[in-house]
């Protein structure tokens, strides 16, 4: 089993700026990707951003040039979220997800609300 633990986010004001932590731990040795999902009240669960051990990474459009994902740790079983510019409608639960084959793996979720 592999456990996902977030952190990071808040409450802030338009144009400000939070960064997500989540780390993994348990039983298997690197997950192939890592990233953020969110779901925003009467909407369906979004990416956000995604980076696979090789570095290749994934954004929505909607987050492009405002937020930035990173990896990290000995076996880089941590990922960041740098998010930057948070308007409104970035307000959501935020999920960190990390895949190894077949198999999905969701955190807890952390809120992140944008007051404008």
């Amino acid at each position: 089993q592999v456990q996902l633990v977030e952190s990071g986010g808040g409450l802030v004001q338009t144009g400000g700026s939070l960064r997500l932590s989540c780390t993994a731990s348990g039983s298997i040795d690197s997950l192939y990707s890592m990233g953020w999902y969110r779901q925003a009240p009467g909407k369906q669960r979004e990416l956000v951003a995604e980076i696979t051990s090789r570095g290749n990474i994934d954004y929505a459009d909607s987050v492009k040039g405002r937020f930035t994902v990173s990896r990290n740790g000995a076996k880089k079983n941590t990922v960041y979220l740098q998010m930057n510019s948070l308007q409104p409608e970035d307000t959501a639960l935020y999920y960190c997800k990390g895949s190894h084959y077949i198999y999905n793996y969701w955190g807890q979720g952390t809120q992140v609300t944008v007051s404008s």
